[in-house]
């Protein structure tokens, strides 16, 4: 077996996605819906697209599902941070490998951070991190530092903002 990515836990062995998980997964990613009642709205676009009859409570139930197991790890918008007040910091880390563990606990838990992940090379441990405040990185950074005993942390500000989109599309098969 191959170690987890470093934003979410392993899958159990025994959890598959379905058709149904892969179409709810293909739907949401980029067109989750903002409104009152949204799984409901995704369930309607859902039924139209693919002949289902799905519920609202159906699809939210799956969604919750995976979530818990480690399927989604995070459900929420992303914004263009700049024009609301925010900045992105690009972080980089040299974490030992067996500190990868507590470093990921402490990353994931911080709602600030937007994604990261491992790379191969000296520093080894990528993530973004958005806030208002400068003072609110340094704390974070500080904190990381300390409990897990990190030697190298670095923040590569940005000079340009490029967004690329990614979906990851499954097969409904």
């Amino acid at each position: 077996m191959t170690s987890p990515e470093p934003d979410r836990p392993p899958q159990p062995e025994s959890r598959r996605l379905d058709r149904l998980d892969r179409l709810i997964l293909n739907a949401a990613q980029s067109g989750f819906p903002v409104a009152a009642r949204p799984y409901a709205v995704l369930a309607e676009s859902l039924n139209q697209a693919h002949g289902l009859e799905l519920t609202a409570e159906e699809v939210f139930s799956r969604v919750r599902a995976l979530r818990r197991d480690g399927f989604i790890r995070r459900l929420g918008a992303v914004f263009n941070a700049q024009p609301l007040g925010y900045r992105s910091s690009l972080c980089a880390a040299r974490v030992p490998a067996e500190k990868m563990d507590l470093f990921r606990e402490l990353v994931n838990q911080a709602p600030q951070v937007t994604h990261h992940y491992l790379r191969s090379g000296e520093l080894n441990a990528w993530f973004t991190f958005t806030c208002r405040r400068r003072k609110d990185l340094d704390e974070f950074l500080k904190n990381l530092k300390e409990t897990v005993g990190l030697d190298e942390l670095y923040v590569l500000d940005g000079e340009n903002t490029f967004k690329i989109k990614v979906d990851f599309r499954f097969r409904d098969e």
